[in-house]
């Protein structure tokens, strides 16, 4: 079976967790330090295959017994998008994204729309999935009476979130979440889609970084003003926090690399470093090496980058700008 592009955090002992991704749970992480000003390590190329230029529509299936409040900061993350909101914003960052192209010289779209949700509350492929399980879930969705989601093969993205009492295949263990294709057997066509788990529960310290402390890594730093140096969610949630980060990542890749044959570096089609992977832990300007890198704080202390819609903000991880050769975001300070 193809291996699938997982989200993997690899946290190290150290009193700052660095964050690595991976294809497969079993690959060593591979990468050098990735410091948000290198650039002499990265061979980023283009395959010649498609890119998400057209409109996205963004099917959510909400995946088991989720909490209201969790699902809200999720839709007005997706909001934010196409939604205007102060400078530095959640479209802002979204500018680093579409200076991909395709072979035709399309940017990938700033476009994207919640079109539709699915909720799967009944557990229809039970407690436990796998990563085929998760596009017979999808398959569930589009055909399930009376209200399917669309089967939208022109335009549509489907974003599998799961709640916190499911669990999936090396979630936690290996993967905060991937995206990739599905197969026509399974659902019929070829769609777009990306998984991501609620870890608030699970593993915050694994999959929430930096609003959680891994629990094998001894004590956190102790703040200056007492108590732990742990940097504070900026929705409340360091589960759902987190899982905005991993949304946020998996997005920027499936929109450039959609079939595993368009942006990425590498020489193995089937283990690929993608434009998040190239920058995973970094947030701001410094980021690297484990450090989170300048963020905003807020009157709380919670750490953010980007502004959305409704007042909410959000830390987004950079990826890889390709006019700039370097990780970027627009919370930068240079």
């Amino acid at each position: 079976m193809r291996r699938l592009h997982c989200h993997l955090l690899l946290l190290s002992l150290s009193c700052y967790s660095s964050l690595a991704l991976s294809w497969s749970h079993s690959q060593q992480f591979q990468q050098a330090e990735n410091y948000e000003g290198s650039s002499d390590l990265v061979d980023l190329q283009y395959h010649m295959g498609p890119v998400l230029a057209s409109p996205i529509n963004i099917y959510i299936i909400w995946y088991g017994n989720w909490n209201p409040s969790h699902q809200a900061t999720i839709r007005d993350f997706l909001y934010s998008f196409s939604s205007s909101a102060p400078f530095p914003s959640v479209a802002d960052w979204w500018q680093s994204v579409r200076l991909y192209t395709d072979q035709t010289g399309s940017n990938i779209t700033g476009n994207i729309a919640l079109a539709g949700e699915f909720y799967d509350s009944g557990y229809s492929h039970g407690r436990y999935l796998t990563r085929l399980s998760i596009q017979s879930v999808i398959k569930y969705a589009v055909t399930s009476q009376p209200r399917p989601l669309p089967l939208n093969s022109r335009d549509g993205l489907y974003l599998v979130l799961t709640s916190s009492d499911v669990g999936v295949r090396d979630f936690c263990r290996a993967v905060c979440g991937f995206h990739y294709f599905t197969f026509p057997m399974i659902v019929g066509v070829t769609l777009p889609y990306a998984w991501v788990g609620y870890s608030g529960t699970q593993c915050p310290g694994v999959c929430a970084y930096p609003f959680a402390w891994p629990k094998y890594s001894g004590k956190p730093p102790p703040s200056t003003k007492g108590g732990n140096n742990i940097m504070g969610a900026p929705n409340g949630d360091p589960g759902v926090d987190g899982m905005i980060s991993v949304i946020a990542h998996e997005l920027a890749e499936v929109s450039s690399n959609p079939l595993v044959n368009a942006w990425y570096a590498g020489d193995d089609p089937t283990a690929p470093t993608e434009i998040a992977d190239l920058c995973v832990g970094v947030y701001g300007s410094g980021g690297g090496g484990g450090f989170v890198g300048e963020v905003y704080k807020d009157s709380w202390g919670d750490g953010y980058n980007v502004n959305g819609v409704k007042k909410r903000r959000f830390l987004v991880q950079w990826v890889w700008n390709p006019v700039k050769r370097r990780c970027f975001g627009p919370n930068a300070m240079d």
